[in-house]
C-alpha cells in the first residue's frame, strides 16, 4: 500500500482544534489519505481517540501499515499538548512504531508557500501569541528563521515594522483575536492567509514527518516532551512561592 514511501498517522491539539491524518510520502512527494479535523469545546481527550479510530475505517488502513507516529508539538495550550503527546506515545509503544514530532508552527506555515516571509502565530492567551519566522517553498520543509518566542501581539508588530521585506504573511488563530489590530498599525505591510488555513492542520505534520522519517529523525519515545515556550501558570506558582 505504502508504495516505498512512508506512511504516517499525524495529529495536533496544540489548539482548540483536534487534527488527525493519514500521510503516504512527504511534502516534495506525497499525498493524504485522510484528515479529520474538528474545532469546539469539547476537550481534546473525549474525542482523539474515536476520531484516529474512524480514520483508519475510513481509509481501510491498519496499525501493520504505519510506519510512524507524528505529533505537533506545539507550543499552544498545555493540557492540549500534553494529551497529544501522551497519545501518540502511546500508539507508537504499543505499536511498535517510530514517534516523530515538528512544531505546530511548522505545521501552518507549510502550508503557505510563496515568496514572501511567512509568520505562524497562534493565541497563547494571556494577551500573548506564540510565533515563529519562516521561509516556505513548494515541497520542501518549511526554514524557521529564528526562535519561537511568545510575546505580545504589540510586540509583534514592532518586529514587522523593522521586517527587510515589503510584506509578509501571518497564519495561524491569532489572526481571528489580533487581525484588526495588525491590519490597523500594519496597513499593506502585512497579508493574513485565508480563514481555512489557521487551523492547524495533522496532514502538513504528516507529510514533514514522513521526510524526517526518511532521513532517520525520530523522537525517543521516553524523553520527548511539547514546546512550550513559556511557564506554565503551575510552575509559575511554584517559583513564586519559593520566593516568599
Amino acid at each position: 500500500m505504502t508504495d516505498g514511501r512512508p506512511l504516517v498517522l499525524a495529529l495536533d491539539t496544540a489548539t482548540r482544534c483536534s487534527t488527525v491524518s493519514l500521510t503516504l510520502g512527504t511534502l516534495g512527494h506525497g499525498e493524504v489519505l485522510g484528515c479529520l479535523s474538528l474545532s469546539s469545546n469539547i476537550t481534546h481527550s473525549r474525542r482523539l481517540i474515536s476520531t484516529v479510530d474512524r480514520l483508519f475505517q475510513e481509509t481501510q488502513v491498519e496499525w501493520p501499515d504505519i510506519c510512524g507516529v507524528a505529533v505537533g508539538l506545539g507550543p499552544g495550550s498545555f493540557t492540549g499538548l500534553r494529551i497529544g503527546m501522551a497519545t501518540a506515545k502511546g500508539f507508537a509503544a504499543a505499536a511498535g512504531k517510530k514517534l516523530l514530532g515538528i512544531s505546530t508552527l511548522d505545521g501552518l506555515a507549510a502550508r503557505c508557500v510563496g515568496d514572501l516571509p511567512v509568520y505562524a502565530a497562534v493565541d497563547a492567551r494571556k494577551k500573548q501569541v506564540y510565533c515563529a519566522r519562516y521561509c516556505v517553498s513548494a515541497g520542501t520543509r518549511p526554514e524557521r528563521v529564528g526562535d519561537i518566542q511568545a510575546i505580545s501581539p504589540e510586540q509583534l508588530i514592532e518586529q514587522l515594522q523593522k521586517e527587510p521585506c515589503r510584506q509578509v504573511v501571518i497564519v495561524g488563530d491569532a489572526v481571528q483575536v489580533y487581525g484588526d489590530l495588525w491590519r490597523r498599525e500594519l496597513g499593506e505591510l502585512v497579508r493574513f492567509a485565508p480563514a481555512a488555513l489557521h487551523a492547524p492542520s495533522a496532514d502538513a505534520i504528516g507529510l514533514i514527518c514522513g521526510e524526517l522519517l526518511e532521513d532517520g529523525e525520530c523522537l525517543d519515545i521516553g524523553s520527548a516532551t511539547p514546546v512550550y515556550v513559556r511557564a506554565s501558570d503551575a510552575e509559575l506558582n511554584l517559583a513564586t512561592k519559593k520566593q516568599r
